[in-house]
Order: structure tokens, then sequence, then C-alpha cells
């Protein structure tokens, strides 16, 4: 039989939002929208305040203003929301042996076998109480068999509160529940969803696996399972890589300046691509360049954090230049992402449009489902042929 499991679900409540208050109690109690404050900018975060009037995040910032025209509008600092991941961060780590960071301000826990010792929910409640005694921060948290579960009782519990789901309760928790409360159900298969009649998980419940399959593909099972409260995958142990990086080692020595951007351009794109399917963003970018006689140097510039292509690609293009002054033959180029911080938002946080988010979500996707530079710049193509490996920087 197979062993119960005990999974802790923490989530920061309008986390940049609390952050912000922390440094600024005249914000308490009001409505707030942070992110860029043009037109075009996009809501990274907003409190409660300002979610009565309908506001969300990812929200245009011109219709959250509308729909919400008293909200103070704040640019945001990501730097201090890093540093206050990092205290939540590591009061978990000395609090527990296993834990997972799925972004800047949630958490899963693995407490299989602790209720013999303590009790999990009790030691869920304490690591809680820590948490927001020293940083003074709110957080939720869900408690159940599996990290779907456990989630969707956090979403539950906010703001700033817990929730148990016990063994075997998992489907009548899930039953009355909008299908939108199971993770993975965004808006487009909640539509078709809605289209097929099932607005509530407890029809999904109810529904032949096989059917979701034929509607969905692969992905339909997986719905299925999640809406009656079966989740295997594992909490993944954590650890906060510091930096990514490339290099291509040239099989022929070359000046050729054109096919060296070319190239780094490539380099840039299946870095940044990595950046944002781990849902990470880069302060410091470094170019490394060494010559046929092995004379090596770097140069690298401080950014606000981001993980945006076209932000990237011209400050590495920026670099190489100024970096590249010998006209000798170059050996080798490298391309290094450091200051790395977690972050729910993709891309440059608190100034891309709509439209830009739009184009990197379906970038990531498209090249996540059929393989790396299946979509890219037309000028890194001809670097996809000389079969470039992204991850150990050697071309073979």
């Amino acid at each position: 039989m197979e062993a119960k499991r005990s999974i802790v679900h923490m989530d920061l409540d309008s986390y940049f939002v609390s952050v912000e208050r922390l440094f600024d109690s005249r914000l308490n109690g009001k409505p707030i929208l942070i992110g860029g404050s043009g037109d075009r900018g996009v809501v990274a975060s907003c409190s409660y305040e300002a979610r009565k009037f309908g506001v969300h995040s990812a929200m245009p910032m011109r219709t959250a203003r509308q729909l919400c025209p008293e909200a103070l509008i704040i640019r945001g600092d990501f730097e201090k929301y890093s540093q206050k991941s990092h205290e939540v961060t590591e009061i978990i780590r000395e609090e527990v042996p296993l834990f997972e960071k799925s972004s800047i301000d949630e958490f899963y826990i693995d407490l299989t076998g602790m209720d013999r010792f303590f009790g999990c929910f009790k030691l869920s409640q304490q690591i809680r109480q820590r948490i927001m005694k020293e940083t003074g921060l709110p957080i939720s948290l869900g408690l159940s068999e599996n990290k779907t579960v456990s989630k969707v009782a956090t979403g539950e519990a906010k703001p700033n509160n817990e929730k148990q789901i016990l063994f075997g309760e998992e489907k009548p928790f899930l039953a009355p529940l909008s299908v939108r409360k199971i993770p993975m159900i965004g808006e487009k298969t909640s539509q078709t969803l809605y289209n097929m009649g099932v607005k509530k998980v407890q029809t999904l419940q109810q529904m032949p696996a096989e059917l979701l399959q034929a509607t969905f593909g692969k992905n339909g099972n997986m719905i299925w399972e999640k809406a009656n409260g079966i989740d295997r995958s594992p909490v993944t142990p954590y650890s906060e890589a510091k930096s990514i990086s490339t290099e291509n080692t040239f099989e022929q020595d070359t000046i050729d300046v054109k096919m060296l951007e070319a190239t780094l351009v490539a380099m840039c794109e299946q870095l940044t691509g990595k950046l944002r399917q781990n849902l990470q963003l880069t302060a410091c970018v470094s170019v490394k360049i060494r010559y046929s006689d092995f004379d090596t140097h770097t140069v690298q510039q401080r950014i606000p954090y981001t993980s945006a292509d076209h932000t990237l690609i011209p400050l590495v293009k920026e670099l190489f230049r100024k970096l590249y002054n010998r006209r000798v033959l170059i050996r080798l180029i490298g391309v290094r992402f450091s200051s790395l911080v977690y972050g729910n938002y993709q891309i440059k946080l608190f100034e891309d449009t709509q439209e830009q988010i739009n184009l990197y979500q379906a970038m990531d996707k498209i090249n996540g489902k059929f393989g790396e530079k299946t979509i890219c710049r037309a000028v890194g193509m001809s670097v996809g042929r000389r079969r470039f490996n992204p991850f150990n920087g050697v071309t073979v």
C-alpha cells in the first residue's frame, strides 16, 4: 500500500504589495497597483482592496485604472522583493528537511512521516507564525496529501489563514469549487469546459477520463486526476542557482563579426528562454572573449532585473563591441547571467507591454513543446545549423 504523504503549500499573500507596505505603512488598507505606470503597462500585483473592483495581476494597467481610478500605482522594486523572499526561504530551510521553492512567493514542503513525532499541521502552523513574526509578511498555507490539493486549499484559506484537508477528504473538498480553481486550468481550458456545460469540479470528477483525453489530449487525463484529488508529483529539493552561462568554442578561429554577433544572439535567446522556464530574472550580464593566443577578457554590467530578449540581446551585443578591440582572431565567446532571483513574471517585470508578454509566452510555449530554436530570431538561424549546444557551450 502506498504511504500517505503530508504536503504543505505556503503562499505569501499579495506579496509585492505586502513588501511595499512593510516599508510604507501609509499604504495599508488602500487599493494598490504594482507594475508599469504607462497605459500599455501591465499589473504585476495588486492589493485585495483593488481586487474588489475586478482588478487582477497580468491585467493591462489602463484597464485596472479604469476599474479602480483611486488606486495608488507603484513601480516596484524587485531587488527588495527578492531580499524578503530570501528571508522567508532561509526560515523554511532551517525548519524542514525537504522543500521546493516554486516561485518568489510560493513554497511546497514535504512533511511526510512527521505526524508520528509532532503533528504536521501543528508544525506547519508554527513555521507560518515564525515567518510572519520575523519578516512581517502575511502568508497562507494548505496541508493535504498532495501538491494540487494543498495549493487549492491555500487559495481557499487566503487571505492570511490556513486550511487542512484530511486524508480521504480530497474529492469532497474540491467538488463544489469552480473548475478554474484547479491548477493548470486557465482561461482557454475553462472556456472549453464551460462550453461543455462543466463549471464545477464535481462535474469533472464524474466525467469519464477518456472524454477529457479526447478533448484535451494528454492533458485531459491530468485534468481528470487533479479534479479527483490525485497528484503523485514529488516535492523537488530546492537549490538556488547563482548564475547560468554558455560558451562557444569555434572549430576555426574567426574574425567574422556578423557571425560572432549572430552566435551571441542565439546564445542569449537560449539563456533567456532558460531563465523564463525556471521563473528567474537576472541583474548582471557578462560577456567573455578568448582570442587565438588564449588571451581572455570579460566585461560585465548590472541592470534592472529582467529575462526579456529585447533587453538582454542589445546589451550583450553592446558589451561584445566594447570588449572586442584587438582585431585578433577569436577562439571562444561566452555569455553569463548572474545575480539570479526567482519571480512569477517571466519578462521585464514593470515595463513590458501586454503584446510583449503574449509574444514571450507564445515563443516559450512553442519552443518548450517542439524543442529549442523552433522559433527564434532569423539572425540566429545559421548558428542552429552548426549544432550549437547552449548548456555545455561546445560546438560539435
